[in-house]
């Protein structure tokens, strides 16, 4: 299924992010462990294209950077850059976040990635095999470190417990100014869904719930705050 979306969808909104360009990671990223396997994860990437296009409505040039999903995004004002794996999805971040006046961090990027990757596809056979992983780069803490005054950085936190405690915790280490909780715990959020129900914690501890909505309006949430940190 092709789900379509485009940055005109939101003609009603403002154009508050006229002259800024953000960047925004979507989708899951792939590792592979030969050439016919890999670890992944159920990201659909809807809520990142959903704030690519609300990005883009409002004014903004969109830098959007994808892992692999089903997805169209029909809008001049987004770049798209697909990528598979999280090594690829760090090194296209680091190389354009300089230039951004803000990061969406929406993807949901490979924690490991297996240390030896089969040159060709492994057989069964009677025996157990063991697979070996690796922690990869942390994109969101790479990018708080090198993130300038002038600029914002929002992360997404999935949790399935404890995920106001947790998501503060991601909050103060990975430097951001904002973070998005998912809770796995709600019916109808997180992944593959078309709806989400998300709380924003800031930087200064204020905490805002928001009801079950489709991402098209949970990204609407999410970039009203935005604005409020760009144009504050």
């Amino acid at each position: 299924m092709i789900y379509f979306l485009t940055g005109k969808q939101n003609p009603q909104k403002t154009k508050g992010l006229i002259g800024k360009k953000i960047l925004i990671t979507a989708g899951p990223t792939r590792e592979d462990i030969d050439p016919v396997r890999f670890i992944g994860n159920r990201s659909s990437g809807k809520m990142g294209y959903a704030l690519a296009a609300s990005c883009a409505a409002r004014g903004a040039e969109v830098i959007l950077i994808s892992g692999p999903v089903n997805l169209l995004m029909d809008d001049p004002s987004v770049h798209l850059i697909k990528v598979i794996t999280a090594e690829e999805m760090y090194q296209q971040c680091m190389e354009y976040f300089p230039g951004c006046h803000a990061a969406i961090m929406s993807a949901a990027v490979s924690d490991f990635t297996p240390k030896v990757k089969g040159m060709n596809k492994i057989k069964r056979g009677n025996k157990k095999i063991s697979l070996e992983l690796v922690p990869t780069k942390d994109i969101a803490a790479s990018l708080g470190e090198m993130k300038t005054a002038r600029q914002v950085l929002v992360g997404f936190a999935l949790e399935s417990d404890n995920e106001i405690v947790n998501a503060r915790k991601k909050l103060i280490e990975k430097n951001l100014d904002f973070i998005v909780v998912n809770s796995l715990r709600v019916e109808g959020a997180g992944f593959e869904s078309d709806t989400n129900k998300i709380t924003i914690i800031d930087r200064d501890n204020n905490i805002e719930e928001f009801e079950l909505k489709h991402k098209k309006e949970v990204a609407e949430d999410i970039v009203d705050k935005l604005e409020t940190y760009m144009n504050g």
